[in-house]
């Protein structure tokens, strides 16, 4: 399709609502500069915002209400007209949209691995007994503490810029942090190294960006086609169905991550306990054309497995 062909279909203005960290301004300032070349005569503006889970800094994510805390002002903004639509990487944004919201369109994926990041060491393998790693994710943690009992996790909040400022200090012998927003940021030569999805599964929707909007605006859906990742989206719907099956949030250590194999969808999941004690894996194979079922069914081995007792304990 030709640029000038999608002129028509572009709303004169559009406002993209943003968080202000520089992570999320450089997502809304990519999709910015991506809807300027398609649409040369929208004008289109960033509205950068402060969210809860932004300025609440000193309580890990699971234990003040989840990643919901990123998002809930931006869908205020686009509820008041304020925003039109608005940019999240989407293992931010909560399993259940609220009433009257969508999800337009799901960008192609960056790296979705987890990067160890280290000033003096080479790798996970060689962090010495007693090392403090640290890491805001409960399902790193779990992962972690199966692999390396002999080590020391701690909790990690903040930025990208904040989490190293912590590293470069001494407060932590190695951080995890996704690959993706250190790559986005042009910070990839901090990443020491990338963990493998067998070491470390990612989370749900890792590296891949979603644009909302409200449900009733088709012109925007229609607007932003050209940015849809249709593999990176099969990918992103498995992985979600999953988790929501499985009642999915920050409290609950569990990955999912599909990827395209020879035209089909490979999807590996766990549960685990907090501590990594207990550790559930499910992998399984379906159709691009049915992600949702192949999400579902990952969810259901592991349930078989118990990993609705693992959950039942963690809500309690």
């Amino acid at each position: 399709m030709s640029q000038a062909s999608h002129t028509h279909i572009a709303p004169a203005k559009l406002v993209i609502a943003s968080r202000e960290s520089a992570l999320a301004m450089w997502q809304a300032e990519h999709i910015r500069d991506r809807l300027r070349a398609l649409y040369p005569e929208t004008e289109v503006s960033i509205l950068g915002m402060t969210t809860q889970g932004d300025r609440i800094l000193d309580v890990t994510l699971s234990k003040i209400g989840g990643k919901g805390l990123f998002v809930k002002e931006l869908e205020t903004a686009l509820e008041e007209g304020r925003a039109d639509i608005a940019v999240h990487s989407l293992k931010d944004v909560p399993m259940h949209l609220p009433a009257g919201f969508a999800l337009a369109c799901i960008g192609e994926r960056e790296d979705p691995r987890d990067a160890f990041v280290s000033n003096h060491h080479a790798n996970l393998e060689s962090l010495p007994a007693g090392a403090v790693v640290g890491t805001s994710s409960l399902r790193r943690e779990s992962q972690l503490r199966a692999r390396f009992p002999h080590l020391v996790i701690q909790p990690l909040r903040g930025n990208v810029q904040t989490r190293l400022r912590k590293l470069d200090e001494g407060q932590y012998a190695a951080i995890i942090l996704a690959a993706a927003g250190l790559k986005r940021l042009g910070l990839g030569d901090r990443i020491r190294a990338l963990i493998s999805s067998d070491d470390s599964l990612p989370a749900v929707g890792q590296g891949a960006l979603g644009i909302e909007c409200r449900a009733d605006r088709a012109d925007l859906v229609q607007a932003l086609a050209p940015l849809h990742h249709a593999d990176t989206a099969a990918c992103v719907l498995a992985e979600r169905a999953m988790s929501r099956r499985l009642a999915g949030s920050c409290q609950v250590p569990l990955g999912g991550f599909v990827e395209v194999v020879d035209g089909k969808l490979r999807m590996r999941g766990f549960v685990a306990t907090p501590d990594g004690s207990r550790m559930l894996r499910a992998e399984q194979t379906g159709d691009m054309a049915a992600p949702e079922a192949l999400g579902n069914a990952v969810a259901d081995a592991l349930l078989a497995q118990g990993a609705g007792e693992i959950l039942a304990a963690l809500n309690d």
